[in-house]
């Protein structure tokens, strides 16, 4: 876990030992779900974690947050996992934050390399070592690196970069050259030891083609970007209903607020743009045409992590009558991201088993902006999903 110790992982990390030790349900897990129960899928007793932290913080008062703040773990179940919280907090290394922002790097406070001091090949290769000596003392079979941190400033277009990974790997000798933000950097060190990459944040991670080829190269696999969780998930869900019903859509607004470290690291307007960005281009694509959008996040404190999206549709339909559609979506943003994170590691462990290499496009449905693909009905997406799965078990 790339941000081992934030919300998304914290819950994920919860959820799994709970899993484990088989003291809660398995609602909200796709690879639960009837559809993929053929599939030789790994057990979840099988998994060991560890990862990468900016923050010295304890896992254990991340957990304990979540109980007394945002209440989406109670404390029965909390001391029940206390012991394996401490474990795996053990095995949490320091991260990177070249070139993460103003507002991510004043989060860190765990004594990490100076990032004028150490040049981005070098932060790759400690990163590496990590993981590395995590896969030897664990007895690991394969690593998989999940991108979970804060979003970085969007401040690197993929297509701006190399596209091979010989020339951009020239880049990591040059601090002042290389324009690489952390994920990228998370990414590199993992795809260049052959372990997997799954980068669950907008953040630039493993999109440009220069290191999808490296994956090719290691002959392993990732994918992204910027899991589909809420609001976002409702619009590819409600927008193939007006495109099939021939309804024009004039305007969709978006409102939403939420607390915990992402929103406030959001409420920075440099961090903030690469969210909007991801939130907001769905709508057009699956229309045909562009409505006037607007897609707006507004950090409040208090709300810990629960979000609530308001959004405001308005469209015409016969006769040119003006219709409107509004809905709330009220959740906990962790507990609705953190199934779908250990769901793509067991799809992603059985593609590597299957030899997959490359683009995991059969993971699209997870994502805001998948990589390589133009279809965001969700419906489609997830067939693309039950369709890897049928031709596994055919």
């Amino acid at each position: 876990m790339i941000g081992a110790k934030g919300g998304v992982a914290t819950t994920a990390i919860v959820g799994a030992i709970a899993i484990k030790k088989k003291i809660i349900g398995k609602a909200g897990l796709v690879s639960e779900l009837p559809q993929f129960q053929k599939l030789p899928l790994p057990p979840w007793e099988d998994f060991v974690i560890a990862g990468h932290e900016i923050r010295r913080t304890h896992l254990a008062d991340e957990a304990k947050r979540l109980v007394a703040e945002s209440r989406t773990i109670t404390s029965e179940l909390f001391e029940q996992i206390r012991g394996e919280l401490a474990q795996i907090d053990r095995r949490i290394r320091p991260g990177t934050i070249r070139n993460v922002g103003s507002t991510i790097s004043a989060l860190a406070d765990w004594g990490l390399p100076d990032p004028a001091s150490e040049t981005p090949r070098q932060a790759v290769e400690r990163l590496r070592r990590d993981m590395a000596d995590f896969v030897e003392k664990e007895k690991i079979e394969h690593l998989i690196s999940v991108n979970v941190t804060s979003t970085e400033p969007h401040t690197l277009a993929a297509d701006s970069l190399p596209t091979t990974w010989p020339e951009l790997e020239k880049l990591l000798d040059d601090p002042q050259a290389c324009p690489l933000p952390a994920s990228s950097l998370y990414a590199i060190a993992a795809l260049g030891a052959g372990y997997s990459y799954l980068n669950f944040t907008p953040s630039l991670g493993a999109s440009p083609a220069a290191i999808d080829d490296l994956a090719i190269r290691q002959k392993t696999r990732h994918y992204g970007c910027d899991g589909k969780t809420g609001e976002t998930l409702m619009k590819s869900v409600l927008a193939p209903m007006f495109a099939r019903r021939n309804l024009q859509v004039l305007s969709w607004v978006g409102h939403n607020i939420f607390g915990n470290l992402d929103g406030q690291v959001l409420s920075d307007p440099a961090n903030k743009h690469g969210k909007v960005a991801s939130k907001d281009h769905l709508i057009r694509e699956i229309l045909g045409y562009k409505p006037h959008t607007l897609v707006s996040i507004e950090y409040v404190p208090d709300l810990g992590d629960w979000k609530t999206a308001w959004d405001h549709v308005h469209f015409h339909g016969f006769l040119g009558v003006p219709m409107t559609l509004q809905f709330t979506w009220q959740g906990c943003d962790s507990a609705l991201a953190a199934p779908l994170v250990l769901d793509m590691i067991r799809f992603t462990d059985l593609a590597r088993r299957r030899g997959e290499t490359g683009q995991m496009k059969f993971l699209a449905s997870f994502f805001k902006s998948p990589y390589g693909v133009t279809e965001h009905n969700f419906e489609r997406q997830f067939q693309w999903l039950e369709a890897w799965a049928d031709k596994i078990v055919a």
